[in-house]
């Protein structure tokens, strides 16, 4: 995609971080931005952020879990500025344990943002998309945990799978369509964030976070200081920028991750187990 002044992009999970960050930067680039996310007053303060520099943006609250949110978002960002030409699908949230001892409110919640998110995103954006025939562009945002899988995260390394897998789908049959509509996948490492704190938008019916909602867990703790020490969202959304208008798939903004990706396929390729954590 090479033109953006004039352009419309929807972002989601807007109101802080990544997000953020990807509408402040295609603001800069003269793009028209629809800020969406579950998070209200962080997300009008974002809203008049934009304005007061001068951007064209408008906020609807959306929760991604929800087709028909979904689709209010798409029928009012239509109606303020017509078509779509990137949608970021960006909203995430993360809770940490083993595995076996998840909750099903913690599956749910996690896979219902991160994975269901994107597929409602892909679904109602895409065929007007392609039905306006002009250049456009889909970011999906996944994570290096979406290459790699470590322990205590299983609810979150599944979606960011299924997010890379869905967006690698997207690019075959894109092509096979000859479609002019682009498709990344980003997958950053340590981003400073508040994704750490992400239970305070979780739902009341799914019960209280788990292990990453108490300040005091020695492992949210441990995760806060790597997150604090990790890339800024502006950073990121510059290489996201990048991968847009080169027409990438892959955005892997940190390549302190390369050799254990490399490592992860080489196993795959050889038939044997991993190696240990490092």
């Amino acid at each position: 995609m090479q033109q953006f002044e004039g352009k419309t992009a929807v972002v989601t999970g807007a109101a802080s971080g990544i997000g953020r960050a990807l509408a402040e930067r295609f603001a800069a680039a003269r793009m028209r931005v629809v800020l969406a996310d579950i998070e209200e007053a962080p997300l009008r303060e974002t809203e008049e952020a934009l304005l007061e520099r001068g951007a064209e943006a408008i906020a609807v609250r959306t929760d991604v879990r929800a087709r028909d949110s979904v689709e209010e978002l798409q029928r009012r960002a239509t109606e303020a500025f017509g078509r779509v030409h990137v949608l970021c699908n960006n909203a995430g949230v993360g809770t940490g344990g083993l595995s076996w001892e998840q909750s099903d409110d913690d599956w749910q919640w996690v896979l219902g943002v991160n994975l269901w998110g994107v597929i409602h995103g892909v679904r109602t954006f895409l065929p007007a998309m392609l039905a306006h025939g002009e250049e456009a562009h889909i970011v999906n945002t996944a994570s290096v945990a979406g290459l790699i899988a470590g322990p205590f995260q299983g609810s979150y390394n599944v979606s960011k799978f299924g997010v890379v897998a869905l967006s690698e789908t997207l690019y075959y049959e894109l092509q096979m369509a000859q479609a002019k509509v682009g498709i990344s996948v980003l997958c950053p490492g340590f981003v400073n964030t508040r994704i750490v704190d992400s239970g305070r938008n979780r739902p009341a019916e799914f019960g209280a976070p788990g292990v990453q909602g108490n300040p005091d867990d020695p492992a949210a703790i441990a995760m806060r200081q790597m997150i604090a020490a990790g890339m800024t969202p502006a950073d990121v959304a510059e290489r996201v920028f990048e991968a847009v208008a080169a027409g990438r798939l892959y955005v892997l903004p940190h390549d302190d991750f390369d050799a254990a990706i490399r490592a992860r396929v080489e196993s795959v390729l050889e038939r044997r187990n991993p190696g240990g954590l490092t």
